[in-house]
Formats: structure tokens, C-alpha cells, sequence
């Protein structure tokens, strides 16, 4: 893992481009990092070249002043493509990521092969509930309300048989700056995406959680159905499928991004 500036952005990323293949960017969900994709960095080692990196106010990437939007976190996957020399990627995203993703497929589909849009939605929540969000983490911290964001992560069943991945994720949660966490909060309560993405013209797969109280498979749907030809799963999981039914969802990427 290393470390560059882009467009004054000190962003972190870990780039597996000593591999062959095409290049497959995986970008973290609120709360995360780039460590969420551990697992699928590992699964597709060999066939892919895999780029992983820090939203901004997440991980290691800096926190600069918020509110952020999903233009602005869009743009930094733009620069970071950039500084690295790479033309067009396969993109992953998982909640917010995915929304960054919806954004790249709208506004620059000329740097993208295809989209993974993951456990996301067009419009996620509404704006009173991030509003209270946002208050709440000022007033106490995340490591006050982590173990909420946790139940709605990862299903009971799932957090009774893996509670060192549990631990793992709550740290990943209460390391995560608060100033950066509560500016992405802003960019979902203010991402609007659900009539841009009809203009979306690339291979898409939308993969939804059975069990995900986020968004909801209702949402996942719908952004399956906005979007002209994109594919849908439906995974038996909550919020972070990529974690919860590794196997299905790398299976999943495997057969969209080698159809």
C-alpha cells in the first residue's frame, strides 16, 4: 500500500499491477476502508490487475474540509486513474462506492469497461435521517453508535459465527475520522441519482442483500431496473455482501467480468 497526491489529495491505495489482465477498482463503503476488500483482492489475484484506495475522509486518504459530494468523490477516482496512467477500469462499488460508481457511469462512461454497483441505491435515506446522523456522530463519536452500524452490516447469523471479523470492522468503523465520515454522510443525503442513471450505456451488474436494511433489495432493484441491460443478484446477506457470502460474490464478479 502506498500513498500519492492528487489534484492537492493525499489519497492511499494498494495496486496489484504486476499481475495480468484488466484493471478492477474497488471502492469502500461509508465507514470502511480499503481493507473491506481484502478478500477479493486475494480471489481475483492472477486474472486481474486490482486497485483498491481510500475514499477521501476514510482510512489513510486525507480528510479535507466537508461537506463532500458524489461529484467530488467521483473526481478523485478520475485523478487517481490519472496519476496512475490508467485509461479505462472495471469499477467495483459497494454502497457508497456504488454511488460513486453510478456517478462515473453518468459522467465519465469513456474511462469505464463496466460497473459493479453493490448493496446501493439511487437515493439512500432521506435527508432528516442523515441530518440526525450526522448530529449524532458530532455529539458522542462513532464508537457510540458502532454497534448499531454493525447490525445493520452484517446479518445476526453471520455476527454470531464470525465475531473476529466483527471486531476487525468495528475498528476499521472507530479508526475512521469523524470529520471525514460525517462529510461522506452529506454526499449520500445530497446524491439525488435516480433519473441521471437511465443514461447510463455500460455492462452493469447490480448485486442486492436479501437481508439488507441499507438498502433494501426494493432499492437494488430499482437501480437494476433504471439502468438499460444491467444484470441483478440477489445475495442471501446484509449490507456488506462482499463479506458476508465471499465466495457468491466473488463467483458473481468472476462471470460478469469474464462474460
Amino acid at each position: 500500500m502506498t500513498q500519492i497526491e492528487t489534484g492537492g489529495l493525499r489519497v492511499r491505495y494498494a495496486f496489484a499491477d504486476a499481475a495480468e489482465g484488466p484493471v478492477v477498482v474497488f471502492s469502500n463503503s461509508l465507514g470502511t476502508n480499503l481493507r473491506m476488500w481484502d478478500a477479493q483482492a486475494v480471489a481475483l489475484e492472477g486474472r486481474f490487475q486490482v486497485l483498491r484506495y481510500d475514499t477521501r475522509g476514510h482510512g489513510q486518504t486525507a480528510v479535507t474540509p466537508g461537506p463532500y459530494s458524489v461529484e467530488q468523490l467521483g473526481g478523485d477516482v478520475l485523478r487517481l486513474l490519472d496519476a496512475l496512467g490508467l485509461e479505462r477500469v472495471h469499477f467495483c462499488g459497494l454502497s457508497l462506492g456504488g454511488m460513486i460508481g453510478m456517478w462515473l457511469g453518468v459522467h465519465a462512461p469513456e474511462r469505464l469497461d463496466s460497473l459493479v454497483l453493490a448493496n446501493t441505491a439511487a437515493l439512500i435515506g432521506t435527508e432528516a435521517a442523515w441530518n440526525a446522523r450526522i448530529e449524532r456522530i458530532r455529539e458522542t463519536g462513532l464508537s457510540a453508535v458502532a454497534p448499531s452500524i454493525l447490525e445493520r452490516w452484517l446479518s445476526p447469523e453471520f455476527r454470531s459465527r464470525s465475531p473476529e471479523l466483527c471486531r476487525s470492522l468495528e475498528s476499521m468503523l472507530v479508526a475512521t475520522p469523524t470529520e471525514g465520515y460525517v462529510a461522506c454522510c452529506a454526499a449520500l443525503r445530497d446524491a439525488d441519482l435516480r433519473e441521471a442513471i437511465a443514461a447510463i450505456r455500460l455492462p452493469v451488474l447490480v448485486i442486492g442483500g436479501a437481508k439488507d436494511q441499507a438498502t433494501p433489495p426494493a432499492d437494488t432493484r430499482s437501480v437494476a431496473e433504471r439502468i438499460p441491460g444491467a444484470r441483478y443478484a440477489e445475495l442471501d446477506t446484509a449490507h456488506l455482501s462482499n463479506l458476508e457470502a465471499t465466495a457468491e460474490f466473488n463467483a458473481q464478479l468472476f462471470r460478469f467480468w469474464t462474460s
